[in-house]
């Protein structure tokens, strides 16, 4: 356990720091999910709507530094990849 302040309150920040990564991750996976039931379900519409809406979401999280900017461009690539096969 820190004994010193600056470092109690370094132990904080990377606690509400970790929180707010976790929480833009499972809702950027929660988006991918819809995605592939859209694609699954033929609703290719619905699917490039939702593309739009992670590919907005995954350079928001790239810049708050939760993903690396090449992670982030290799899943969107991925993504329409896996619409554009289906349709």
């Amino acid at each position: 356990m820190a004994n010193i302040k600056s470092a109690k309150k370094r132990i904080s920040v990377i606690n509400t720091k970790t929180a707010q990564n976790r929480q833009r991750k499972s809702e950027i996976k929660t988006y991918i999910k819809k995605l592939d039931k859209a694609i699954e379900g033929k609703n290719f519409e619905e699917a490039k709507i939702l593309l739009k809406t992670i590919e907005k979401k995954l350079d928001k999280a790239a810049a708050k530094g939760t993903y690396h900017k090449k992670t982030v461009a290799r899943k969107i690539s991925r993504l329409t990849k896996h619409i554009n096969a289906a349709m």
